[in-house]
């Protein structure tokens, strides 16, 4: 490798304001390196002396052919160099030793200077680096030496800079060193913009993640070991229309553009009969195109979570709505039902979509035996709170309440929840359940934030500390018998072809995912490419991020990765058209990538060992899916059994023949709990109590003193 003896030169439009950057390391070089046919220059910091790689300290004997561990056994990486750490520390005193925050801006503009031109063919939407506020481009190529080459460029000459930082410490080194480098450790060049443009400062972040991204695909590419991985299903919005890509994708779009008449027959008699609707996110696509096109010509419509759907119904009777139709799983009906009587309005009939039971998996655990001795050993630990997630039915909420002091939450809400149980009760026990997956989730987010300084804790809620948090994590139970056959779905499999394909989009999850997926939006939310929470927390997720790229009004391609169930994709898509239907921006794509496989619509046998049974009905399973191998229920993978109960075809009936004086469809009425709990009350009446507790902090950002006053009874009667 030759070495030049000058400088190179800084652009003009930048030499006004380098005129006086300071140079904490004078003793640059430069050296020429080949990318391609592009001659490309770099000022290198003197090596003082050589230390030794980081390699990590065990292996995976089972890990994937594409793991780090493989890497480092590559041909391609028997040789390292030894220098990126010597590098990035040698970068981060340079930054260091600049005070000033515009000293450190003028620093990075200094390194855009010295960044070669990047070839115009290289500049293609493969090569974006998504999640930066500019465009950046980033390639690379893996020389026959076995080191690493990177090229990059960008509109902006901050982000410019910072691609020039990092290719001055990734350039030549092995591919292990390129995967070895954690996010984190990028954390002290952090450059202090003018303004706090936080998203700057994802440059250095996103950029490295795409590095990896190729480095990873090149590595599998030399050793011939390139996965069998074919991409996810996906659809891709512009302003000009909807490409479907995949079987699983295009049954999702068929949907999205109803049929006039089947809008209109249910417009007229949701009209004529003063009908509301009430709809989960996870509803079947058919039925949510229909449901959002009628939206428009009847206000009475609402597509939501579970915890929405109660408070529409309740808008939706003082409206003058006569009936309400729930179309979700049993437990939403009952909420609705309870919610309306708590309301004022008894009158209003509420009904299901099937006279079988809508049952779903997660609130069965609550009702199992085993969830009962959970909150049996609760109630023998007083003080103690037990938090129960919303998707679970009236009868445990009651039932548990008896036991042991409850309030409900959604996935939105839990963390703050239990932050505050803590903050108004230091001495608490708290029990969450049923969900297992979230409560690990729970517990993991608690963990990491032992990591953070209290006046991090303390953006996150304003009670707690670093002391506290360690103190409360011993006293934090949650039930691992409880979860989810969707988020169940969103196993290893899935996760390591997000890995290979998609490290670098946005990743979204439900707080209910299996760990490997949360970890995973858990790194991305670091860097702002990720949502960890609830379903309307990733809908409004999604709708910032395409929001931001409309108001940058430059070309873009963007790319969510769905981590929930798929039946979201209607109300997303609704977002998202309308944001770029009201822009002038017509170059922006948008792909939402469903973490499916590809023959996720594949037809299997009604033979009884590849099918769920619910109520009566058997629905085919694809092999695979018990395993969380991302396969197939009902259709599509990710999507819930019980929820696709709930047709078009049965709203229908249903709405034609109220109000139903012949109580033809007697067995799909809301009944209200008649029956007591073991101390003589009404389930009804017990059962709401929870979720008033939960709506009274909601409003008031504390424990209402009624269950401050009966968990500290609890504890006063020990």
């Amino acid at each position: 490798m030759a070495l030049a003896l000058s400088v190179a030169p800084t652009s003009s439009s930048l030499s006004s304001l380098l005129s006086r950057t300071p140079n904490p390391s004078p003793n640059f070089r430069t050296t020429h390196l080949n990318f391609g046919s592009q001659r490309r220059i770099y000022t290198i910091n003197p090596l003082l002396r050589s230390f030794k790689c980081l390699q990590s300290s065990s292996r995976d004997v089972n890990a994937s052919p594409f793991s780090i561990s493989a890497i480092a056994s590559s041909s391609s990486s028997s040789q390292t160099t030894e220098l990126v750490p010597y590098k990035l520390q040698r970068l981060v005193k340079e930054f260091k030793s600049l005070t000033e925050p515009i000293d450190r801006l003028k620093w990075v503009l200094h390194y855009a200077s010295l960044l070669p031109q990047m070839p115009e063919s290289s500049k293609t939407e493969s090569n974006r680096v998504m999640g930066c506020t500019a465009r950046v481009w980033l390639d690379a190529e893996l020389g026959q030496d076995g080191k690493m080459r990177f090229c990059a460029d960008s509109d902006s000459d901050v982000s410019k800079g910072m691609c020039s930082c990092l290719i001055q410490v990734l350039d030549e080194a092995s591919p292990v060193e390129v995967m070895e480098l954690k996010t984190e450790d990028l954390a002290e060049l952090n450059v202090g913009l003018l303004g706090g443009e936080r998203s700057r400062v994802n440059t250095w972040y996103n950029v490295l993640v795409s590095m990896q991204k190729k480095t990873r695909r090149l590595v599998a590419e030399r050793e011939g070991k390139v996965p069998s991985f074919e991409p996810f299903p996906s659809l891709v919005l512009t302003a000009h229309g909807i490409e479907a890509k995949g079987s699983f994708a295009q049954a999702q779009a068929k949907y999205l553009f109803p049929e006039e008449s089947r809008v209109e027959e249910l417009v007229n008699v949701l009209k004529e009969k003063k009908i509301g609707v009430v709809a989960h996110f996870y509803m079947d696509p058919e039925v949510q195109g229909v449901l959002t096109a009628a939206q428009k010509h009847w206000p009475h419509i609402s597509i939501s979570d579970s915890l929405v759907m109660a408070d529409s119904a309740v808008t939706m009777a003082k409206a003058g709505c006569q009936f309400i139709t729930v179309l979700g799983v049993d437990f939403m009906s009952e909420n609705v039902r309870a919610i309306l009587d708590q309301a004022g309005f008894e009158k209003v009939g509420v009904y299901r979509m099937s006279d079988e039971t809508i049952g779903c998996s997660l609130a069965d655990a609550a009702s199992a035996p085993a969830y009962l001795n959970y909150l049996e050993a609760a109630s023998r630990s007083p003080p103690s709170l037990h938090v129960v997630y919303i998707n679970t039915s009236l009868e445990t909420k009651a039932f548990a309440h008896e036991l042991v002091p409850t309030i409900t939450c959604t996935s939105s809400n839990v963390v703050q929840t239990i932050l505050q149980a803590f903050a108004q009760m230091p001495e608490l026990t708290v029990w969450y359940g049923p969900d297992s997956y979230m409560g690990a989730n729970i517990v993991k987010l608690f963990q990491q934030m032992t990591l953070m300084t209290n006046e991090e804790i303390a953006n996150i809620h304003p009670k707690h500390s670093l002391d506290s948090i360690k103190s409360l994590l011993p006293r934090l139970h949650y039930f691992q018998e409880g979860t989810c056959i969707v988020h169940h779905l969103f196993g290893h499999e899935v996760v390591e072809r997000i890995k290979y394909m998609y490290c670098d989009a946005f990743l979204t999850a439900h707080l209910e995912v299996p760990g490997e997926m949360f970890s995973l939006a858990m790194e991305a939310k670091k860097r702002e490419m990720g949502v960890v929470g609830s379903t309307q927390n990733i809908l409004d997720f999604i709708k910032q991020k395409v929001q931001e790229a409309v108001d940058r009004n430059v070309d873009d391609h963007l790319q969510f990765v769905l981590g929930t169930e798929s039946g979201m994709v209607t109300s997303i898509v609704a977002v998202i058209r309308s944001l770029l239907g009201s822009s002038a921006n017509s170059k922006l794509k948008v792909e939402v990538v469903f973490p499916v496989s590809s023959d996720s619509m594949t037809k299997t046998s009604s033979d009884s060992s590849n099918s769920i049974k619910v109520g009566d009905v058997a629905l085919p399973v694809v092999p695979g899916v018990a395993g969380g191998e991302g396969c197939s229920i009902h259709g599509g993978c990710a999507s819930c059994p019980y929820m696709k109960m709930n047709s078009l075809s049965s709203l229908l009936k249903v709405c034609h023949k109220l109000p139903d004086l012949e109580n033809v469809y007697g067995g799909f009425i809301a009944e209200r709990f008649k029956r007591q709990t073991p101390q003589g009350k009404l389930i009804a009446d017990v059962g709401c109590e929870p979720i008033l507790h939960m709506r009274h902090f909601q409003a008031n950002k504390e424990l209402p003193d009624k269950l401050v006053h009966q968990v500290l009874s609890c504890e006063s009667k020990r």
